[in-house]
């Protein structure tokens, strides 16, 4: 039985798109024969969008481009030229330094969210993942199913009938949930005088899907975008083949075929024995076996239920090693004795070398340079899953997170409580529970499939003090969700008094811990003051620096039980 469900194309809708996509069937396939930005601009779009990229293509894109010269191309024979070029420079250069420069666009579609996990871990890509924010779960696909997966070992097996009932009854639940939740906001949060029709309707429902996302299971199916180089897909692909989950091993040999038709030479190293056969086996073998130690070592125990932000890692003298670094580039003196130096600078002193690096601040993108990467904190955290699918995208930071399971407890969102829908929603949480737990017998790996995204997960992220301000103030932005918007302000917090570090914390200007109603209006409203001025050709109305979104505060409500 298919693990994913097909598409289909007419005849003339496939003679174009096989200019510029290398499967027509398949889940996974490159984008060739496209300028950059076009690429750029189809998966950005993809994001927000509940089609798949190749209609989205044809729905969106191709009345756009001039593809009269094209008729000639087909991106799904494999390119021989470029293989036999590829095979003469590497003979010359090497096989890195050449993989480091070629480029693929690759579309992974109907992966579920454990799979875009394990998708999106690497570093040194970029990713595009479809927003349970904009796009809503309550339509089905082609084929008549939900939008979750359906694992075959699971359909085949006497769990089968029940994992499919339960799961439908979690995505009926969310869609009867939705018009409730959205009148509920209506009324709570009425369209005030000045706000547009639409951005207010954008927003309404941004936020109702916020809140009722964690009703979703982790087997819900989404599409992400990646853009790497030869080298980062080679790693990718040796996680994956190596990983314990049957999906990503399964998407590794779809995703490893796409990728021959477009860089092959890049990745011969994978299909030699000695080579990727050999490297796959040791990542097998050391995840194995230290997982058996740990577990003679410490065997498992109930943790304490509960969301939690804690800081258990930083540098004491944290803002000393920043300001030496600061000084470093302008002075002749070590580093050593930069330090011994600084350590003498009375306060008035630091604070106008700190002042100096960091400047004016405008807008949350101007960030201070490297100095402040001399100083890193390490948070352990227990959020909702959904908040970690958000947070773990962050790429410059070191994150390693526990199996997803329903030990540790879930969240139920205020706008729930308030709507009165509690007892729903939490009835959909258990029958989440009772299905992991009864898939866990059997199908460790794919048990999480049934876990709803409200349920916590334990994770630990280290990072210094730069990509702790591009986090922070990213995530604690009014539009952000509000289970994230927790985790960045609280992590602001320890920063400030627990670390002792003010002034890092004080740099980062941008943080926002204040409660905003509909969260995401200010932003629908710029959005649309955008596209009208482009239909009409007036230019942008200049924003002061420093300028904050004008959003209406409401009153605290009480934490969640």
């Amino acid at each position: 039985m298919s693990a994913v469900s097909g598409e289909t194309f007419t005849d003339e809708e496939r003679e174009l798109l096989s200019r510029y996509f290398t499967n027509l069937d398949g889940p996974v396939f490159a984008l060739v024969n496209l300028p950059e930005v076009v690429k750029g601009a189809l998966f950005a779009r993809y994001s927000r969008s509940p089609k798949s990229l190749r209609r989205l293509f044809l729905d969106e894109f191709v009345e756009d481009l001039d593809v009269t010269g094209d008729t000639s191309l087909d991106a799904t024979v494999g390119l021989k030229r470029a293989e036999a070029l590829y095979e003469r420079v590497f003979s010359e250069y090497g096989d890195d330094s050449v993989a480091q420069l070629g480029g693929v666009h690759l579309a992974c579609e109907q992966s579920s969210n454990l799979l875009t996990k394990v998708l999106e871990r690497g570093r040194l890509m970029s990713y595009l993942e479809q927003s349970t924010r904009y796009i809503p779960y309550d339509t089905r696909l082609d084929s008549g199913h939900y939008r979750y997966i359906r694992d075959p070992a699971i359909l085949d097996s006497s769990l089968g009938a029940r994992y499919v009932g339960e799961m439908d009854r979690m995505f009926d639940t969310y869609g009867e949930l939705m018009p409730l939740l959205q009148a509920h906001v209506n009324r709570r949060s009425p369209r005030a005088e000045g706000v547009s029709a639409f951005a207010h309707r954008s927003a309404v429902r941004a936020t109702c899907l916020d809140a009722l996302r964690g009703l979703l299971p982790a087997g819900s199916l989404s599409n992400v975008g990646m853009y790497g180089s030869g080298q980062s897909y080679e790693q990718l692909l040796l996680r994956m083949r190596a990983h314990p989950l049957p999906e990503a091993r399964r998407y590794a040999e779809l995703m490893l075929e796409e990728l021959r038709k477009v860089i092959p030479s890049f990745l011969t190293r994978l299909e030699r024995a000695e080579r990727g056969g050999v490297w796959v086996d040791y990542l097998r073998r050391n995840e194995e076996a230290t997982e058996a130690v740990v577990e003679s070592l410490w065997p498992t125990e109930a943790p304490k239920p509960g969301a939690s932000v804690r800081l258990t890692a930083y540098d004491e003298d944290g803002e000393d090693r920043v300001l030496a670094a600061i000084s470093y580039e302008h002075s002749n003196l070590s580093e050593e004795e930069l330090r011994a130096r600084v350590a003498r600078l009375s306060t008035e002193e630091r604070r106008r070398l700190f002042a100096a690096y960091v400047g004016d601040r405008a807008n949350r993108r101007h960030r201070p340079g490297r100095a402040f990467e001399a100083t890193s904190y390490r948070f352990d955290v227990v959020c909702d899953y959904g908040a970690f699918r958000d947070l773990q995208r962050h790429r410059l930071l070191s994150i390693e997170w526990q199996e997803l399971g329903t030990d540790l407890g879930y969240e139920v969102p205020e706008l729930i409580e308030e709507a009165g829908l509690q007892e729903r929603y939490v009835e959909q949480l258990e029958r989440s529970r009772s299905l992991h737990d009864a898939l866990a017998k059997y199908f460790p790996e794919q048990a999480g499939y049934a876990v709803a995204l409200a349920f916590h997960i334990r994770f630990a992220m280290e990072m210094n003090a730069r990509e702790a301000m591009h986090l922070i103030e990213l995530r604690s932005s009014p539009q952000g969700h509000p289970a994230y918007r927790r985790v960045a302000t609280e992590m602001h917090r320890l920063i400030a008094e627990e670390a002792g570090h003010r002034a890092v914390a004080e740099a980062m200007s941008f943080v926002d811990s204040g409660e905003t109603d509909l969260g995401r209006l200010e932003a629908e409203q710029r959005a649309e003051e955008r596209s009208a001025r482009r239909r009409s050709g007036r230019p942008a109305a200049p924003r002061e620096p420093g300028a904050r979104p004008r959003l209406r505060p409401v009153q605290p409500r009480r934490p969640t039980a």
